[in-house]
């Protein structure tokens, strides 16, 4: 049955997809969503149909998914007579032994034919995945098109529930895990790019630790993975602590591990959150392998630091730096000791000012710019140190002239710095990065 409807749409569509959409196209489309959402036939015809529409949606060009999108968005919300029908009839029961049932029709009023397609769409084979990278179109065509914003609410709030954390698996990846998955880490990693296989075997020796989160319907897709240093010192650059000829340390003597890369690998689940928990359950994982871990640490870049000075070169002027953003990336500076050494005593004081001082300018104004400082400080870290030339790669340059940063994770004051940072924006640092940003 589904390679029926599917030969009847690719007649419609085109086997290779189609750059502009028909009026024809759309009815069919918007008959067989209308089908799809009533559960015409019963729930295995609708399965059928909305298995045939994800097919078919595959093979269409970005214009004709953009196209197929604004119909759900559009056509296939809440019927607002039927909202204010239900609305009246619950405020006329309020207080009275029918309240509860008004109630229930009032929900089931406000629950849109969106919704209902989109549960349909996740009851199919790979339907998870399928809806993940909808939402990854989608997010892609919303910058462009705020009449999507409705469905991408409606989808954000159904992966939210899909993907709750509690649902999540964590898993260890080492380098005997299924060559696909070993694959996916090296396509996906995005904060320091795997080079070759040797790379990625020097991520997962035996004084590292690789963890991801796994959905049970997308069983060989990383969700979220970080990476894991165990070493005796707080690390202060990338570079030496990927090094692939580094004699391999002794994890037993660890006593201090270092979280240097976290990736998210699904565009389309923009929005849900489960990167705290992941470092909450990796803790607890290594605490229980190595009793004698005392200190959890991050080495993480610092990706808005350029852009903010670039933006505001009076900062520059205000250290007497006569080098502009742009020069400063270029990363000339570096080779002479004694410039290198004025330019960074500069830098250390203004990546201290961009982290404690400069805000995102949304929301309530407390937020920080960097968004890896507002992920770690919600988390509970404290901002414990500022490293200068920790990232010589061309991207450390151009996106924060070199410098990283240490957020340190002290077990004992996690949940009181959470409460501090979401109730009055307060930013946990340690004492030499608070001198720093307030020198001028």
């Amino acid at each position: 049955m589904v390679e029926g409807l599917v030969e009847r749409l690719r007649s419609i569509v085109g086997a290779r997809g189609t750059a502009s959409v028909r009026p024809r196209q759309l009815d069919e489309w918007r008959r067989l969503l209308a089908e799809c959402a009533e559960a015409r036939g019963g729930e295995v015809s609708a399965r059928t149909r909305a298995a045939a529409l994800a097919q078919t949606y595959l093979k269409l060009d970005d214009s004709a998914r953009h196209a197929l999108l604004r119909l759900i968005s559009l056509e296939f919300g809440p019927v607002p007579a039927r909202v204010a029908a239900a609305h009246e009839a619950y405020q006329r029961a309020a207080g009275t032994a029918g309240q509860w049932d008004a109630e229930a029709d009032l929900r089931a009023a406000l629950r849109s034919a969106r919704i209902r397609i989109l549960t349909q769409f996740n009851a199919i084979p790979q339907g998870v995945k399928f809806l993940v990278d909808l939402r990854a179109d989608l997010l892609r065509y919303l910058e462009e098109d705020a009449e999507l914003a409705p469905l991408d609410r409606e989808l954000e709030s159904r992966l939210a529930a899909w993907f709750d954390v509690g649902f999540l698996e964590l898993q260890r990846i080492t380098w005997n895990s299924p060559a696909a998955l070993l694959e996916k880490l090296i396509q996906y990693e995005a904060v320091h790019e795997i080079r070759s296989w040797a790379d990625l075997k020097n991520r997962l020796d035996s004084d590292r630790r690789l963890y991801a989160f796994f959905h049970p319907r997308m069983p060989l897709e990383p969700l979220i993975f970080v990476e894991v240093a165990l070493t005796d010192h707080l690390a202060d650059n990338v570079q030496a602590l990927l090094d692939e000829h580094a004699p391999v340390f002794d994890a037993r003597r660890a006593d201090t591990a270092i979280f240097y890369s976290i990736s998210n690998t699904q565009a389309g689940l923009r929005g849900v959150s489960f990167g705290n928990f992941l470092l909450k359950r990796v803790i607890d994982d290594l605490q229980r392998d190595f009793p004698k871990l005392r200190h959890f640490a991050t080495l993480s870049p610092l990706p808005g630091f350029a852009a903010w000075v670039a933006r505001n070169p009076q900062e520059l002027a205000a250290e007497g730096l006569e080098l502009d953003a742009a020069q400063l990336a270029a990363g000339e500076w570096t080779q002479d000791a004694a410039a290198a050494r004025r330019i960074n005593e500069a830098l250390a004081q203004l990546a201290a000012r961009y982290l404690t001082l400069a805000k995102a300018g949304r929301g309530d104004g407390r937020q920080p710019r960097d968004p890896v400082t507002r992920f770690h400080l919600g988390n509970g870290a404290r901002i414990e140190r500022i490293n200068l030339q920790g990232d010589a790669s061309s991207k450390g340059m151009q996106q924060s002239f070199g410098v990283m940063v240490n957020y340190l994770y002290d077990l004992d004051d996690l949940e009181q710095n959470v409460e501090s940072f979401a109730r009055e924006g307060a930013i946990a640092m340690s004492a030499a990065v608070r001198r720093l940003a307030r020198q001028k």
